[in-house]
């Protein structure tokens, strides 16, 4: 029964013992074998021609693709328990819908972040080539740069933030072991520490998406992207299933929810980006995070790069989306988080804490099975 007393709508916690943190931190992930595997891969790489490398990823890409779970490229398992709850919750209300705040700024229905990760220093020379098509859509993007691997002219910083862009660091060498082992990682995190400080930045994407969530909050950053969604073909194979960001303890852990431009274009040998296009597609519908990695460094083709624009003028074409820097996200992330939403029969909803600026609240209401979100002006689209 409604009181007369304001009701507050709690936002998710970060509580340790959240339960979907076994989906996650890849609790589900059996090490053995494979953690060999990748330990062996690794020590021979730097000895094969660049050639082998691609035909050995190749080959066993088609077993990976195999993968049952998650399943690739859209796991719903997430998705699914979080309309399942909230669904729950919305047959229990006497009204018959949910206050809450919108899952991003204003009244955008999903989340775009274009990320790049620089491998190799004539990447860094095909920097301005990439961004020239970023322009053509006023887009703005993240540049994740490996401080020991190349020599660069550090200027390239000032160009890309006078242009609104972001830096990040990538790793310290991109050589794979920084993982591999608890003595590696500490030995190499004061360096690690020391450029994020060095160069004013605030995001982290560990090379070839190595992760351990146990060790990552000790980097000292704002967020992290180094955890796919779902991602059969890394190195490290799994995903965290999530295509909202989440937290490692204090750290936003931004998901990586498109296949990289490497896996589609280098390994797969996709002559289109249908499968681009399909994911972000659901990614809206179901107001996710549309996080993409392209690295400039395989940006040196027309081809490809007519391909990664063909990516830029689908998001274009799309309604009510935040395209935003990832360090953006993680503090909206943040400020979500630490808000609520309280309201009283009869008057507005109000968000009450660092949210309230930009946040807007929308009422969570069933269209038959389908969850509906409905504003005071207009509706989002219905998740499915």
């Amino acid at each position: 029964m409604r009181t007369d007393n304001p009701t507050i709508i709690e936002e998710p916690t970060r509580s340790p013992a959240h339960p979907d943190e076994y989906y996650l931190f890849e609790r589900y992930k059996q090490p053995g074998k494979k953690r060999l595997a990748l330990a062996a891969y690794y020590a021979m790489r730097p000895f094969m021609p660049r050639n082998l490398q691609l035909a050995l990823r190749r080959i066993y890409a088609k077993k990976q693709a195999q993968t049952s779970f998650p399943a690739w490229p859209i796991e719903t398992i997430l998705v699914d328990r979080a309309n399942a709850k909230l669904r729950s919750c919305i047959q229990q209300d006497p009204a018959g819908k949910i206050p809450l705040i919108n899952y991003w700024p204003g009244q955008a229905r999903a989340a775009v972040t274009l990320t790049h990760d620089v491998e190799w220093d004539y990447g860094v020379r095909n920097i301005p080539r990439v961004r020239a098509v970023e322009q053509k859509y006023g887009f703005v993007s993240s540049w994740n740069f490996v401080p020991e691997r190349y020599k660069f002219d550090k200027k390239i910083f000032d160009v890309l933030r006078a242009e609104g862009c972001e830096i990040g660091v990538h790793g310290l060498y991109h050589d794979g072991l920084k993982f591999s082992s608890r003595a590696i990682f500490e030995e190499r995190l004061p360096k690690i520490n020391a450029y994020l400080r060095g160069w004013d930045a605030v995001g982290f994407r560990s090379p070839a998406t190595h992760r351990n969530p146990e060790w990552m909050p000790m980097i000292d950053a704002e967020y992290d992207s180094s955890f796919p969604d779902t991602d059969p073909f890394e190195p490290q194979s799994g995903g965290c299933c999530s295509i909202f960001p989440f937290f490692i303890k204090n750290m936003v852990e931004l998901p990586i929810t498109i296949t990289q431009d490497h896996t589609l274009l280098e390994i797969l040998q996709a002559d289109s980006i249908d499968l681009w296009k399909k994911k972000a597609s659901w990614l809206i519908e179901n107001h996710g995070l549309v996080n993409i990695i392209v690295h400039p460094d395989y940006m040196l083709t027309e081809k490809n790069l007519k391909f990664y624009e063909e990516f830029l003028q689908f998001i274009a074409s799309q309604n009510d989306l935040w395209i935003a820097l990832p360090k953006d996200v993680a503090q909206w992330w943040r400020e979500r988080a630490a808000s609520s939403v309280t309201y009283m029969p009869g008057c507005e909803p109000k968000i009450h804490g660092p949210a309230r600026e930009q946040g807007t609240v929308v009422w969570a209401t069933l269209a038959g099975d389908a969850i509906d979100y409905q504003c005071a002006t207009s509706s989002l689209l219905q998740t499915q």
